[in-house]
């Protein structure tokens, strides 16, 4: 992903929701890159959240809202498999983004509903949403990377 900033003050609405859903998609893609396994994938804390777990949840989020991929179990989308690799995980989710964004880039009027989105009134409501969730699970990631090798910022 590329390093995008925030957009600026002088962005239209749907120029700045998704440009601050990019800010965090790459912020907390970065997090995961470079860090080994079995860090990447170690639980942090008691629920077992890991670095990967949150990459590969945030992947199933972007698909069942923008998508309309189905999700029989959300807990089940923290846990990476052993099979899942790092790579491969942090692949799928930039693929999931690529494929929100397409459908984000489709729409000129937020206020209308996206027919493949789960449980969105509209697409001004699923960018909202979808920022306020990729960013509580960028500051999961941000206290996790810190707590693997003390790296810290975006």
């Amino acid at each position: 992903m590329t390093d995008r900033k925030p957009p600026g003050l002088e962005a239209d609405e749907k120029t700045t929701l998704a440009g601050f859903l990019n800010y965090l998609r790459d912020a907390i893609a970065a997090k995961v890159e470079g860090v080994p396994e079995p860090e990447v994938r170690a639980p942090a804390v008691p629920s077992g959240t890991s670095l990967l777990g949150l990459i590969k949840h945030l992947t199933y989020v972007e698909r069942y809202y923008f998508l309309g991929a189905e999700v029989r179990s959300w807990a089940a989308t923290f846990k990476p498999t052993a099979k899942e690799t790092a790579e491969g995980v942090l692949a799928g989710y930039r693929q999931a983004v690529t494929e929100a964004n397409a459908v984000i880039e489709s729409y000129q009027d937020l206020s209308r509903t996206v027919p493949n989105a789960k449980s969105a009134p509209s697409m001004r409501w699923l960018l909202t949403h979808l920022i306020e969730e990729t960013g509580r699970h960028a500051g999961h990631a941000d206290i996790i990377r810190e707590q693997i090798d003390g790296a810290t910022g975006r």
